[in-house]
């Protein structure tokens, strides 16, 4: 198969060691009860929605509450178990796509908790609408939306987390409005945690777009925890009189942006408002009692708080649309301007090609003028997404529904515009709240994911095309959505990406016959190629790359005869036998072509899919998944295959096994033959100094292999044994093991090189200075 996309540079795939089982085996518990049915959610259910259903029927149904009913320790590790996979993204994929038998390599949901424990300890923020609960999943676009948060990383069985919590509330309760308030659970999001240098308990800190994360110290009393956050809310509040005001009011009207101005009637008296302004309006003071002239104009008579909106006139308060406001509380200031701010430019069907085709814009669709999707807080948008140069504005689809149809619009939703024209966009399918539209508009802008429909789904004779098929009630598809798009600027000008919305275009997708979401194509001509790895943009990337240079070679039982039983005398051959819905299989599978690009030359690398070839496999007697083989040179002696049976399946593990079975290629040296062919012979000698008890000694020893099949034909390499020949060694300088010695010949013999020690052993950097010999 030639595949069309050009070489290039991509990143390296993190480095993985995977602890798995040797073999898929059945899991304790299990039912032939659909999981979302068993905790009563949808399979559109949020993460916290899954948490709060799982929490009441816990309560209701747990075994220290129901002691006279044999059946409850069984109908508990039920809804167990349905919550252990439903929470976790990348089990509820494949539950979603296999059922059960997906799931036949997971143990989850065995062992439970108290009833105390899901009384009091689970979930402590669920039901508190103030505070936003963070998932590793989340996180990022929410701190990095640019709004100021403030974050608890509590652990529930934490007592200082459960003493904190009701402070927490009311702290968040007040703050409503000014700050985001969140919480991040660490018994839930452990990775998540320590990524963050979270090691204590409850650990709170400040997050804020430009700065370091700041911790918070002091004491936790709500008075203390409002000082310090409010530190972090800029305001610059200008003072006003009348050499400055009318050309500060007016200038800024003509940038968009309104007054909010507090005016001190009395000397001395508590006056001046300092408020999360987002950008959204400038704020200043005037003293009445120097700028009475000016107050009287405006017919100020007693300290007051006013919002002058863009346009308002400034010496007529019942004309110009002045909000005088008789509070002090930034929080009902904050409210009250947030109502009267501007509302978004709604766009005509005749203007929106043309704003479409030189500006960047994100658009809410709406159906008529009253639609709900409308929400105050949006209104912070056209400042949060200012630096990226993103408009914001509204399309009514009742207005023209020809342009809301052409671009599958059916329902209110929010798309981004990329400058490129009306077909260049990208429909929202996230939460709609303010932090993740920000994060999902500054992604989209910069990324080269596009939507797709009939009229522009990739044919046959078009460029590779890598097609996400998706829902949008499906977690596990809007999380792989941003990694798309991090996975798309890598391959801009090699792979184009779209995604499809399966609830919209169900017909296309029944021709492609997609029965589960998410699932990913890369479409490249006539050839079809399904992505099965993780939801990550790094591993993405290496199934491209691995299109493109095929280091794994797919096995059927008519290939597997021809290429494996039938190899030449010479050859070795390294087998997978896999099921796809198996896990380890799943996990394995980045790490298998990982490991074959790393022994390309040495050793071929296969895969027999055995749900597609099941005789084939029993035949082969084939008892669990994954079944790794090693095919050997062929000789009289050599066994017919060897079974890998390590603990660790990542792609250096797997490469260190099967480099020991290539046949060797360095000279195993006497003292005598030492000093016969590399101190007084004609050659170039590289010589590993080893010890046969020495661990790395043992791991370099395939490494050194390596190398000498490198430089064969120009340097010699040999091997000496420091445990049986300690005086040669000795006599070399031998002090550590492994040691590797360079000795050239240049007419005569020179002094030896040391090239490498026990402390930096690396073949590509040794075989780079034997180059420049």
């Amino acid at each position: 198969m030639e595949f069309l996309l050009p070489k290039g540079d991509y990143p390296t795939s993190f480095r993985r060691s995977l602890l798995v089982v040797l073999v898929c085996v059945t899991v304790l518990v299990c039912t032939d009860q659909d999981y979302y049915s068993l905790l009563g959610v949808s399979k559109e259910a949020s993460s916290r929605e899954i948490r709060q259903a799982f929490k009441k029927l816990a309560l209701k149904l747990h075994p220290d509450k129901n002691q006279n009913d044999p059946n409850a320790h069984e109908s508990f590790l039920k809804i167990n178990r349905a919550y252990e996979v439903l929470k976790d993204e990348d089990l509820r994929k494949k539950y979603d796509k296999y059922g059960e038998k997906g799931l036949e390599d997971q143990q989850q949901g065995g062992r439970y908790e108290s009833w105390h424990y899901y009384r009091y300890d689970f979930g402590i923020y669920d039901d508190d609408p103030e505070i936003i609960t963070l998932d590793r999943g989340e996180f990022d676009a929410a701190v990095n939306s640019g709004e100021l948060w403030f974050v608890n990383f509590y652990s529930p069985r934490c007592s200082h987390c459960h003493d904190l919590a009701p402070t927490w509330r009311e702290f968040a309760k007040e703050m409503d409005g000014v700050i985001r308030i969140g919480a991040v659970n660490c018994g839930d999001n452990r990775m998540l945690c320590r990524i963050k240098g979270i090691n204590s308990y409850p650990s709170l800190y400040v997050f804020k777009t430009g700065m370091q994360p700041v911790k918070y110290y002091g004491d936790r009393s709500k008075e203390s925890l409002k000082n310090f956050a409010m530190q972090y809310v800029t305001s610059t509040v200008t003072e006003l009189w009348a050499g400055n005001f009318v050309n500060a009011i007016e200038t800024s009207f003509a940038s968009g942006l309104g007054w909010l101005i507090t005016f001190c009637a009395e000397r001395g008296g508590r006056c001046i408002t300092l408020i999360k302004k987002e950008g959204l309006a400038n704020v200043g003071w005037m003293d009445c009692g120097t700028q009475g002239e000016l107050c009287d104009n405006l017919d100020i008579s007693s300290s007051t708080t006013a919002y002058f909106p863009p346009g308002a006139t400034i010496n007529n308060k019942e004309k110009g649309g002045v909000l005088f406001l008789n509070s002090l509380d930034a929080r009902e200031i904050y409210q009250e301007v947030m109502k009267h701010l501007p509302d978004f430019e709604i766009m005509s069907a005749t203007s929106l090609e043309d704003h479409l085709a030189h500006h960047r814009w994100l658009l809410f669709f709406q159906f008529g003028e009253n639609d709900k999707s409308s929400v105050q807080e949006f209104k912070k948008l056209k400042f949060l997404l200012k630096d990226e140069h993103i408009q914001v504005g509204k399309f009514d689809c009742l207005s023209s529904p020809t342009i809301c149809n052409k671009l599958y619009v059916y329902q209110p939703c929010l798309a981004v515009f990329k400058g490129k024209g009306i077909e260049d966009y990208e429909i929202h399918h996230g939460k709609k709240i303010l932090y993740d539209i920000v994060a999902f508009a500054k992604e989209s802008v910069n990324s080269h994911v596009i939507t797709l429909g009939p009229q522009n789904f990739p044919g046959k004779e078009k460029e590779p095309w890598l097609v996400d098929f998706f829902a949008p009630w499906c977690p596990p598809c809007r999380a792989l959505l941003p990694e798309l798009r991090k996975a798309s600027k890598h391959l801009y000008g090699q792979l184009k990406f779209g995604t499809l919305d399966c609830t919209v275009h169900e017909g296309l997708c029944n021709m492609h016959n997609i029965r589960a979401y998410p699932t990913t194509v890369v479409f490249n001509q006539s050839d079809v190629h399904e992505y099965e790895g993780h939801h990550s943009a790094e591993q993405i990337l290496e199934f491209i790359e691995d299109l493109r240079n095929p280091s794994v070679i797919s096995l059927t039982p008519e290939t597997f005869v021809e290429l494996v039983e039938r190899r030449k005398r010479e050859e070795i051959w390294m087998v997978d036998f896999y099921a796809p819905w198996c896990g380890p299989c799943q996990a394995l599978m980045p790490e298998w072509k990982k490991m074959a690009r790393m022994l390309n030359g040495l050793i071929s690398v296969g895969s027999v899919d055995c749900q597609k070839f099941y005789s084939f496999c029993h035949q082969q007697n084939v008892r669990g998944y994954p079944e790794i083989r090693l095919f050997p040179q062929k000789s009289s002696t050599a066994h017919q295959y060897y079974s890998y049976n390590g603990w660790h399946r990542d792609s250096y593990s797997l490469r260190g096994w099967a480099l020991g079975y290539l046949p060797q290629v360095s000279i195993d040296l006497t003292p005598q033959s030492f000093t016969e062919k590399v101190l007084n012979g004609k050659d170039h000698w590289v010589i590993d100094f080893y010890a046969p008890w020495c661990g790395p000694c043992q791991n370099f020893a395939p490494e050194f292999e390596i190398l000498a099949r490198a430089v064969k034909g120009k340097v010699k390499a040999g091997k000496v044994d420091c445990q049986a020949y300690g005086q040669t060694c000795q006599s070399a300088d031998i002090r550590a093991y492994p040691t590797v010695k360079f000795y050239p010949y240049q007419g005569t013999k020179v002094k030896c090189l040391q090239i490498a020690t026990y402390l930096i052993i690396n073949v590509q950097e040794i075989y780079q200075k034997l180059q420049t010999f």
